[in-house]
């Protein structure tokens, strides 16, 4: 990535246009590489090849088209290495952005489905090319394109257009399988319809919810719940604010064939439902809190981390002495700044309670990261033991 505070001069007439193929030098016009130029991002350059590189492989020097070939054909790769799909899973990332170096573009599979996430001018201005290599994918029978608008609108994109051009996805509920486990998703739900960055945090909770109480803080459609269930939980109580998300919920205890009397929803704030528990001293065994993203920005952090540290404290005290608290962060601007552990120490210590680090984890493994670029790493998955 080139930001523009880092570009010296350009050189060329006409100037380039966003989307643009450039070449990208150091001071002494030595090559650097080659990107997707942005007159108007703070992402001037999105690099998609390195000059060394180029030179081992010129195949795809200078070339989108067999650049996103290669890319997506090395991506799927990597996820049949790691055994995706299975018989168990179909729900799964198949490229990540930077982690598979096609910045600005995701692809999540859901079955026969492929939900495309743009968020850069240069995945809008390829999205044929971008669909005609996911196609050729032998699963894939259908694409739906998201467009991420207000990104968008930060990469100078026309808005008009682009509204011209989406399309309604093909399907608005699909059902698929995570670790044996099915969901119904909706493609018109949150991100791309489903949080699979959580896929194996998910299945670590079967394993520690055998004969537990568990309660699901910020549930959405159930995934930590029903895998409590699998796992033996005795009694699982699922809390969201969002209805569309309970009812999706409510749905796979029915498609899984489980008992609706250990496993229940309730929409409810979730401060509002944790305030209300204490004051019936109700605990839990086993907590599990997912909030939504608190600070989508980097300015917004300091707030976030009160927000947090009163959501865990609240957490904290619902919690048996001896119980665990699962609790997460989906905010990078939190996770990369290296305070998450320090604000559960200071819900902990507002608490009165004593807290220690079992397990820590971060999104699954088809959510590959770029060391190149830290700021792909936004997840937190914290494991505590909570006395």
């Amino acid at each position: 990535m080139v930001y523009s505070g880092a570009v010296d001069r350009i050189i060329g007439r006409p100037p380039p246009k966003t989307g643009d193929v450039v070449l990208v030098a150091d001071g002494s016009e030595k090559p650097i590489g080659w990107g997707l130029y942005n007159s108007v991002s703070m992402f001037c350059v999105r690099l998609m090849q390195l000059e060394n590189e180029a030179a081992r492989d010129p195949y795809c020097a200078l070339n989108m088209e067999k650049l996103l070939e290669t890319r997506i054909n090395v991506a799927t790769e990597l996820r049949k290495n790691l055994g995706l799909p299975s018989v168990e899973t179909n729900a799964y990332r198949l490229v990540n952005s930077e982690g598979d170096r096609l910045s600005g573009l995701i692809v999540d599979i859901f079955g026969d489905i492929a939900v495309v996430a743009s968020s850069a001018a240069w995945v809008e201005k390829y999205k044929s090319d971008i669909e005609s290599c996911v196609n050729r994918i032998p699963e894939i029978n259908h694409i739906n394109w998201r467009s991420s608008v207000e990104l968008l609108k930060e990469e100078g994109l026309d808005l008009s257009s682009l509204e011209e051009t989406q399309s309604p996805p093909s399907k608005q509920l699909v059902q698929v399988m995570e670790n044996g486990i099915k969901y119904v998703v909706s493609l018109e739900g949150q991100k791309t319809g489903f949080y699979a960055d959580q896929r194996e945090n998910r299945h670590y909770i079967s394993n520690i919810s055998n004969g537990k109480t568990v309660l699901d803080i910020c549930c959405y459609s159930g995934g930590f719940s029903l895998n409590a269930i699998q796992g033996g939980a005795l009694n699982v109580i699922g809390v969201d604010t969002s209805l569309p998300a309970l009812e999706l919920a409510k749905e796979n205890v029915l498609l899984n064939n489980l008992d609706p009397h250990r496993l229940s929803f309730l929409r409810q704030d979730a401060t509002e439902f944790m305030k209300e528990a204490l004051s019936r001293n109700e605990l839990w065994d086993l907590v599990i809190l997912d909030p939504p993203k608190l600070a989508p920005r980097r300015k917004a952090l300091q707030n976030a981390r009160g927000m947090y540290r009163n959501l865990n404290y609240l957490a904290m005290q619902v919690t048996k002495r001896g119980g665990f608290l699962m609790t997460c962060s989906c905010s990078g601007a939190m996770t990369q700044s290296g305070i998450f552990l320090p604000t559960l120490q200071a819900a902990a210590s507002m608490a009165g309670r004593k807290i220690t680090v079992v397990r820590q984890g971060g999104a699954a493994c088809d959510h590959p990261i770029d060391p190149s670029y830290p700021e792909g790493a936004y997840l937190s998955n914290v494991l505590l033991r909570v006395l």
